[in-house]
């Protein structure tokens, strides 16, 4: 018979008689950035057009900057390549360049001008899953102030393009109007900031130099870093009626607190220094037809009977457990209860009646134990720049490209410099009018999307030594899975919870 003592990791072991090791969970440093904040006097009476305009002012100097080292003082077939300043003044058979928007379009994407032409002034609901037909009716078209042109050719199906994207494209016009497009430019990363360009880095105790820059250096090989781990997660879904992954939450969360492991799993969950939650911590729930006819019964349209406090109770809990020990924060996602359009604002603390004791005020701008934040989010993290969204940008650009590689479509964003292109077009905006938020004006060194279908990693560089840690985190609802960032390599491991 085996003794517990003999079996490696068991729990159950007799009192040793010397005192326990006391465990203190790593402290981050935290700064967030309020990129994505609206102000209280918010209106949407204003068009969208402008930003699209404010888009094209930001960006267009850079995809230029790139297109004229590239390509003044280019000669094909004899005829040196001119750049051309507008769509309009592009001329048939002469070779030249021009920068301008990407629109796509796409037959089966939705278009308001159609519905408002037939009087339908309630939009049905949206099923297609992708606006990409693959029947060759899609156009890709380049417009500025001035106009709109056709683009065509196989350069085009190197690179991924979507609505809102700005480029630069060399070709030359043909008989039909097009432009056949030879090559095209891409804006490319923008500057990225050192780390700790924002905050103060930690005492290192004498650590040298050369150490320090070896610490810093994102690669994909083992991990050399000793400092904190982040753990990021999505798609919790605390639902009112389906308690099928509810177990698995609850092992989430002593997995989190270091309950029910042996000494040296909870020697390295210590090392977790903060759980950043990225999208669709509730479940949407169907009602039932027996319902529906019910409140279609009613003399004024609401029901509130129908309403479930449960998710967010259930989630209350949750975070009210854990943010004793652990700092949290918190992304809203499409099923939350917060604005539908992006940005979207923080998830309100009232939603948390235990929590909220450990948040700020909506109006401060300092960081609460349980930090409520916008989709998507911009902060700083032990001194990284970071750049988070609850997945609603990632699933419209997946519509409109026939690709299921959503690391490759982050990192088009990143070098579009846009991290929410299809804004407005197709995914809900606020018709911002001073400046596009959307814009990356500095270059992350973490970027994470939640609520993808799989957890996938990788680390795309830029021209002048720009690094970028991508992460898809996958929903746990659907993948039991979370994500372990290491803070000082940046390197990523997936941790699986279930119920054997």
């Amino acid at each position: 018979m085996a003794v517990l003592d003999d079996i490696p990791g068991n729990m159950l072991r007799k009192p040793s008689g010397k005192p326990g090791q006391e465990l203190e969970r790593v402290v981050s440093s935290y700064k967030p950035l309020h990129s994505f904040r609206l102000n209280k006097d918010k209106s949407y009476q204003q068009q969208f057009a402008d930003m699209y305009f404010l888009r094209l002012t930001k960006i267009k100097p850079a995809v230029e900057q790139i297109a004229a080292e590239t390509w003044d003082g280019t000669v094909l077939g004899d005829e040196p390549v001119k750049r051309v300043e507008r769509v309009l003044d592009i001329r048939q058979g002469e070779l030249c360049w021009v920068s301008g928007t990407v629109y796509m379009d796409m037959s089966l994407k939705p278009n308001i001008l159609e519905d408002v032409s037939k009087d339908r002034w309630i939009s049905a609901p949206i099923s297609n899953n992708k606006y990409y037909s693959g029947d060759g009716s899609d156009a890709v078209t380049l417009e500025d102030e001035s106009g709109r042109i056709r683009l065509v050719g196989d350069a085009l199906k190197s690179v991924f393009l979507v609505t809102g994207c700005i480029i630069a494209v060399m070709g030359t016009e043909n008989a039909n109007g097009e432009l056949e497009v030879i090559d095209l430019k891409l804006p490319d990363l923008p500057p990225q900031p050192e780390r700790w360009s924002l905050s103060k880095p930690p005492a290192t105790n004498g650590t040298s130099k050369a150490k320090e820059d070896e610490d810093e250096e994102m690669t994909d090989s083992q991990s050399r870093g000793s400092g904190g781990k982040i753990a990021i997660v999505s798609g919790l879904s605390f639902s009112g009626n389906d308690a099928s992954h509810a177990l698995e939450l609850s092992l989430l969360l002593e997995y989190l607190l270091g309950e029910t492991l042996d000494p040296v799993a909870q020697q390295e969950l210590s090392q977790i220094s903060r759980l950043i939650i990225a999208g669709n911590s509730m479940s949407l729930e169907e009602r039932s037809t027996a319902e529906d006819q019910k409140k279609a019964h009613k003399k004024y349209g609401y029901d509130s009977s129908s309403y479930n406090a449960l998710p967010s109770q259930l989630l209350d809990e949750f975070l009210s457990t854990l943010l004793p020990t652990m700092p949290v924060t918190l992304l809203p996602g499409a099923q939350d209860p917060a604005n539908a359009s992006y940005p979207q604002q923080p998830i309100h603390s009232a939603m948390f009646p235990n929590s909220r004791q450990y948040t700020v005020a909506p109006t401060s701008s300092d960081a609460g134990w349980l930090d409520t934040v916008t989709n998507p989010w911009e902060g700083e993290l032990d001194g990284w720049r970071v750049l988070g969204t609850g997945g609603q940008n990632v699933e419209d650009v997946f519509k409109y490209v026939d690709s299921d590689d959503r690391l490759g479509m982050m990192e088009a964003m990143c070098r579009w410099r846009c991290c929410a292109p299809t804004a407005p077009d197709t995914l809900w905006s606020y018709p911002f009018q001073d400046d596009d938020p959307f814009v990356m004006e500095n270059c992350p060194h973490l970027y994470f999307v939640g609520c993808q279908p799989e957890f996938g990693t990788k680390v795309v560089h830029g021209p002048q030594g720009q690094s970028i840690r991508l992460i898809t985190v996958p929903s746990f609802l659907a993948t039991k899975e979370i994500a372990l960032v290491d803070s000082e390599t940046l390197e990523v491991t997936k941790v699986k919870i279930a119920a054997i």
